[in-house]
């Protein structure tokens, strides 16, 4: 139960005394002290080492733990302890953050942090400190090295029961390397990381040449160097920076247009600029595209992982210029970001606002300084040494002596008096002495010593040679400095370039965001390759061939146009020719190598095969088909709003074996069957059916044979090739026959009618494995895609050929080839 307490009278001599304060004076004075702890103790870095005062009290810290690079990493939450517990006295969050900010490669550019855990990203946050666990990196000593020789101030901690370095000897030129960025009352610092390399040529440079100017130092520090890598457009704001100490540049991503699949282009960006993350531009990428603003892009996927590093895939659709949309990208999304350089730093405990030269004065200075007091700790420690080395000698050349006086003293302050007054030396000397073990009273004593001594002379002459000429002394923080870019510095991951028009030059041409629609040619090739290519007047496809394709179709479309595929089932496929990737144009390649797979656009029947690309026009003769049992058909282009139609009912398992678009109507037709009959007649003489006929009859077709051949022929300049073998031997075993006939030889019949005989069997041959009409081609191919010779047409339409070498391939086959270019040429 709570008690009830009870104050104590006021004494009676008590008096009151209340002071009247304004409250405007009270809020200024309190705002002043809040503004002075914030502006000294938080924010701003100091300009010599360019830590601000929680990062120099976590490095401090874990140089005082002996969490160096050769011991074991510990638990972060263990180093943030001991910090807040002795020197700052702030909430753990806070340092936990400026600790985190040290470890991560790309928040700083030189890492003092030996992170071992998720330390985070430029999107997600690190895991808490009970989880991560940390040390020293190898730079983080060489900004504490020395630190133990004098070299630099110290001052008590917030409740004096500790001391704390003022600053850290810094061998680093960690202002400039690592960069800076803080906001303080009334001020704030932002300061861009740079190369350390180039730093310290400058450095080195200032050293040498104390009166250099800014051009002169900008050839060694030409700009920034930031931990994400990227590009710097425009160096003129770098220049103003490094001049007033206040400037602004533009960051760019590092992208490239590659193929994401086999349809679709893409944006891959490898590199952001510094401080932005992946789900950054994601998120305003899809804010863009949802609000129309942004038009073109079909997906963006992160595949950023450990093994390839950032992979930002933008896919671009089909239809777009994506050198256009990476513009308008880097205007509309954070690929490309500002930075503004506003350099204060604190500069003898005033804050200031440093240009470049100013920065790099500082640091030498404080170099300098260090180095000066290094030399005169190290002398000094080396002459107390030497005075102590001096009295051993003493000692040792009389030692006998020496111990008769020490076991003649009563105690231990005689024998220092006597040592004292009889070998004239002084108290620290005979102190040493009588604390010196035995052991040391040998006979190496001596030489050892004198060794020593001439070491320890040598040392105290070179030290103080440098404490006495400014030169020397210049000279070793040059060579330091040397040795610190050796063992820390890295290649430069940032590009400069003077304009952004180094990089795209699609936007400033005015170009627009749409592939334009301009005239193209779509090819169709044996193995089931489509592409299309820009070169209308000469479609390069000369050159040798590639074994077993050949282009066997082409129409003349617009690259935003549509053309049909004609397949075994008598099927039309509607195809978009922006869908099909582009061939350089004038390509010496008829195989359309690059092309895209059929199978990547359009769903195949496991028995159906693609037979032609044709155009998608109402007007026109039409379309005349042959099918295996011997059917023709003429028929209209009717073009539908579907994706596919039918344009010939099949009976049976009866297929399409040839197909073409006609261009007057007049074409002569040619039919060639598997027993060597070979039929012609004229296109008018088919009348035109409409999409759902069935055709009407075409060559009379024998029991147990089959059309292998139907197409367009010009009866004035054509040959038939034949090639027979026989009927059960396996595909490509058996070397069978070629012949090589002149079309005038085969006289016209009538529709419907078993043609004439083309080719006379040889024993053991009992069908054709290939034919073909046209004009005279230079070769065909064998199954193995070899070219194989031709013979010499002859006047013998029933003869039979001569023996081939080896079979011939009816799939592939520069007869093929030669009937494509004539019908890219509008020849039909």
């Amino acid at each position: 139960m709570a008690r009830r307490s009870t104050k104590d009278p006021l004494p009676e001599d008590f008096e009151e005394h209340i002071l009247d304060i304004s409250v405007g004076d009270e809020i200024k004075s309190s705002f002043l002290e809040y503004a002075y702890s914030v502006i000294y103790s938080r924010a701003l870095p100091d300009a010599r080492d360019g830590l601000k005062p929680v990062q120099r009290r976590i490095l401090y810290t874990m140089d005082d733990m002996s969490l160096r690079p050769d011991r074991g990493h510990v638990k972060s939450a263990r180093v943030v302890g001991e910090v807040m517990g002795k020197l700052h006295p702030h909430g753990d969050s806070a340092i936990y953050d400026a600790l985190v900010r040290m470890a991560q490669p790309f928040s700083v550019r030189l890492p003092m942090i030996d992170g071992h855990g998720n330390f985070g990203s430029p999107d997600d946050p690190p895991a808490a400190m009970r989880y991560t666990e940390c040390r020293m990196s190898p730079a983080a000593v060489a900004m504490t090295a020395s630190l133990d020789e004098d070299t630099v101030d110290f001052k008590p901690n917030y409740d004096s029961r500790e001391f704390e370095p003022t600053v850290l000897p810094s061998a680093i030129p960690n202002l400039l390397v690592n960069g800076a960025s803080g906001i303080a009352v009334g001020m704030a610092t932002n300061i861009a990381p740079h190369n350390l390399v180039e730093v310290v040529q400058a450095l080195k440079h200032l050293v040498k040449h104390p009166k250099a100017t800014l051009d002169d130092l900008m050839r060694f520090i030409p700009g920034p160097d930031l931990p994400t890598g990227g590009k710097i457009v425009g160096l003129d704001g770098i220049r103003d920076a490094y001049e007033t100490g206040r400037g602004t540049f533009k960051m760019r991503a590092t992208a490239r247009i590659e193929n994401v699949t086999a349809r679709k282009k893409g944006i891959v960006v490898t590199e952001l600029p510094y401080n932005v993350g992946t789900e950054k531009v994601i998120e305003r990428i899809k804010t863009l595209v949802q609000s129309k603003k942004l038009q073109g892009i079909s997906d963006v996927k992160d595949l950023t992982d450990r093994t390839n590093g950032l992979r930002l895939v933008i896919e671009v659709k089909n239809g777009i210029v994506p050198e256009v949309l990476l513009e308008q990208l880097y205007k509309q999304t954070p690929l490309e970001d500002s930075f503004g350089i506003n350099a204060v730093a604190l500069v003898d405990g005033q804050p200031r606002t440093l240009g470049l030269k100013e920065m790099l004065e500082v640091f030498l200075g404080h170099r300098f300084d260090v180095v000066r007091r290094r030399s005169t700790f190290r002398r000094d420690k080396a002459a107390a040494r030497l005075h102590l080395v001096d009295g051993l000698l003493i000692a040792i050349l009389d030692i006998d002596e020496v111990i008769q006086i020490i076991r003649g003293s009563d105690n231990s302050a005689m024998a220092k008096e006597r040592l004292i007054q009889i070998f004239d030396l002084s108290e620290i000397q005979a102190d040493y002495i009588l604390d010196m073990p035995l052991r040391r009273l040998t006979k190496f004593s001596k030489l050892e010593l004198d060794k020593e001594k001439a070491e320890l002379e040598r040392t105290i002459e070179e030290l103080e040679a440098i404490l006495a000429d400014d030169t020397l002394l210049r000279k070793v923080v040059s060579e330091e400095l040397t040795e610190v870019a050796k063992t820390y510095g890295t290649p430069r991951r940032t590009v400069l370039l003077a304009s952004a028009g180094t990089t795209v030059t699609a936007a400033t041409a005015g170009a627009s965001l749409e592939v334009a629609d301009d005239p193209c040619l779509a090819f169709l090739s044996s193995t089931g390759l489509l592409a299309r290519s820009a070169d209308v007047e000469t479609p390069g496809l000369g050159g040798d061939r590639t074994s077993h394709d050949v282009v066997i179709s082409s129409v003349r479309t617009s690259v935003r146009g549509e053309v049909g595929l004609l397949t075994s089932r008598g099927r039309i496929l509607r195809l978009q020719a922006l869908d099909l990737p582009e061939l350089p144009a004038s390509a010496n390649d008829p195989s359309i190598q690059g092309g895209l797979p059929l199978s990547e656009i359009v769903e195949l029947a496991k028995d159906e095969r693609p037979l032609a690309l044709t155009r998608l026009k109402e007007d026109g003769p039409g379309l005349a088909l042959g099918t295996r049992d011997g059917v023709v058909k003429r028929v209209t282009n009717e073009i539908l709003t579907r994706d596919e139609w039918e344009v010939i009912s099949l009976k049976g398992d009866d297929e399409v074996v040839g197909a073409l678009e006609l261009t007057t109507g007049t074409e002569t037709l040619c039919f060639i069957t598997s027993d060597a009959q070979l039929l012609h007649f004229g296109a008018e003489a088919v009348r035109p059916q409409g999409r759902t006929g069935g055709g009407i009859a075409g060559v009379r077709v024998a029991d147990g044979a089959k059309v292998v051949w139907f197409g367009a022929v010009d009866p004035d300049d054509s040959v038939v090739v034949t090639s027979s073998g026989s009927s059960t031997a396996l595909p490509g075993t058996d070397n069978g026959s070629v012949k090589v006939t002149p079309f005038s030889e085969y006289p016209g019949k009538s529709r419907a009618t078993g043609g004439v005989r083309c080719h006379r069997f040889l024993k053991g041959e009992d069908a054709l494995v290939f034919a073909w009409a046209g004009s005279a081609p230079a070769r065909a191919a064998a199954a193995s895609g070899a070219p194989v010779p031709l013979p010499e047409a002859n006047g013998k339409r029933d003869g039979s050929g001569v023996p081939s070498p080896q079979p011939i391939a009816a799939c592939a086959s520069s007869v093929a080839l030669h009937a494509a270019v004539r019908t890219a040429a509008g020849e039909g």
